[in-house]
């Protein structure tokens, strides 16, 4: 085992008295003191035993041409990569910090971006995440020299890394209740692992323990209620691709089977004893009978004399006193060109992955419109709001490695960062022009309703009435652009001009 060689630690160990156990919310493997191990493993009915096996099931669908296209679809909607511009950005709007301290985190932001490549690798990164559910790396910085920060970041298979938290609990002498004593949390990591069992306690030469600051950890934030194991995206769709692969299987057997026309040969055997009747059905079977081969190879067709197979003529003896000899014709298979069944997985497949039904191709409504809300799948705004929660769960990443160099760097300090982490957000650059269409729209309608209230503000409705209930604006949305228009014109935009009419209606 090794703990001061690979890992360092930027925050000291805070413990709360408390009887409760921590909720196990990223999938670790808990290990509490004197109860064994909690969430080592998932049994669940589509042949997977354990995460790392969920993985490789994941990996697998991935390859596949129906996943691999939504896939896609969602990456592509989640990380734009556009000459001269940055997929992600930072904004600091809301936090109460001064200027010198903004500029030295957005600088810092930066070169975490600039150590990830993301600008380029974006796609490949965000895409291992997604397919996964996790995302390691491992942060690499000088011992001697911490203050010059982060220096790189090295990718670690989700299969050779686990999570453990140990949990050690002590008894109180007056209530006689146990209470959580200590928590340490920290990586094992351990290549080639097949089994996905992972022992804390350094059994294994192999094991290296990481400390929890040394690793940057994101996960899908899906978590198995019983196991307690993180779960990819892909995870509820296993079971429509298994049915998907399975009905195009089939598919395929039964016109293999049922696409050839048969014929049904009749053999007047009259009298004949049945082991002489068998003979003689068998010599006329190879007297009359060929075989058209295929051959895949030399791309040429050969005759072939071979024996009766399931999809050959079949030969049937016939007794004296019946027609006599008579040949037959079996008719092929019908309605070979019907595949709405396929179509009907295909599609529980894709909403499973959550992509618009628009989105399959050979549906009616692949096409892309541009035009009124009216005419926009809702599909897609469900779309564009699972695309936003993937974003925001994913920016955990540059939050978890924004606060190690923040930190490494003395630019704030441990007890700053948790006060300024929430102010901090993340500025994606997007290319969903349905949402973009939305907005646009509601904006459009609701200053429409703004010009036909003109002329009743100030005499039925107020102006904060109005930007409240018609407009929409929250009290932080009031306060900065009345200070914005105060600065760009100079008035105050509630000392509205005071209407003569209405001075005489008022009796003034």
């Amino acid at each position: 085992m090794a703990f001061d060689l690979f890992g360092f630690s930027v925050s000291k160990k805070k413990t709360t008295k408390t009887f409760v156990t921590p909720e196990n919310d990223d999938g670790a493997i808990t290990y509490v003191e004197g109860g064994g191990f909690v969430g080592t493993y998932l049994n669940t009915d589509i042949d997977a035993k354990d995460e790392n096996l969920l993985i490789q099931k994941y990996r697998e669908m991935a390859t596949t041409q129906e996943v691999d296209l939504a896939i896609t679809d969602v990456i592509n909607e989640a990380v734009l990569h556009e000459t001269g511009k940055s997929s992600i950005n930072l904004s600091l709007e809301k936090l109460e910090q001064s200027d010198s301290i903004k500029k030295k985190i957005s600088d810092e932001f930066k070169q975490i971006v600039k150590i990830l490549d993301f600008n380029k690798s974006g796609y490949d990164i965000f895409r291992k995440w997604y397919i996964d559910g996790k995302l390691y790396h491992h942060i690499i910085i000088d011992k001697t020299k911490p203050k010059e920060g982060i220096k790189n970041l090295i990718p670690v298979d989700a299969l050779d890394i686990k999570k453990v938290r140990e949990i050690k609990r002590e008894k109180d002498v007056v209530s006689n209740v146990e209470f959580v004593k200590e928590i340490e949390e920290y990586f094992i990591y351990k290549p080639d692992q097949s089994t996905g069992q992972f022992l804390p306690g350094g059994k294994h030469n192999e094991e290296v323990k990481v400390s929890s600051d040394a690793i940057s950890y994101v996960h899908s934030g899906m978590i198995d209620a019983e196991k307690q194991v993180i779960l990819g995206y892909l995870y509820k769709s296993i079971k429509p691709y298994n049915q998907l692969r399975m009905i195009e299987d089939s598919l395929v057997i039964y016109r293999l089977a049922r696409a050839p026309e048969r014929r049904i040969f009749y053999i007047d055997v009259g009298n004949l004893p049945k082991l002489k009747a068998e003979q003689y059905l068998r010599s006329v079977m190879d007297k009359y009978k060929q075989k058209v081969v295929y051959n895949a190879q030399t791309g040429e067709v050969e005759d072939q004399k071979k024996q009766m197979s399931m999809l050959e003529d079949f030969w049937l003896p016939r007794r004296e006193g019946g027609r006599g000899t008579e040949i037959n014709t079996l008719p092929s298979g019908q309605n070979l060109g019907e595949i709405d069944d396929i179509e009907y997985f295909r599609k529980k497949l894709y909403q499973s992955l959550n992509i618009p039904i628009s989105r399959i191709e050979g549906t009616e409504s692949t096409s892309f419109n541009l035009g009124r809300t009216s005419e926009i799948n809702r599909d897609e705004i469900k779309f564009a709001k699972f695309i936003s929660r993937l974003r925001q769960r994913f920016s955990s990443l540059f939050t978890d490695l924004l606060r190690v160099q923040l930190l490494l760097k003395g630019v704030i300090k441990e007890d700053d960062w948790y006060e300024i982490k929430d102010a901090i957000e993340y500025v994606w650059t997007k290319d969903s022009h349905y949402a973009e269409l939305k907005q646009n729209e509601i904006l459009r309608e609701r200053l429409e309703v703004l010009s036909s209230l003109d002329e009743y503000i100030g005499k039925y409705y107020s102006n904060e009435w109005v930007r409240k209930n018609v407009l929409r604006q929250s009290e932080d949305e009031i306060e900065e652009l009345d200070r914005q228009i105060k600065g760009e014109t100079g008035t105050d935009p509630d000392d509205a001009e005071i209407n003569p009419d209405l001075l005489d209606y008022q009796g003034d």
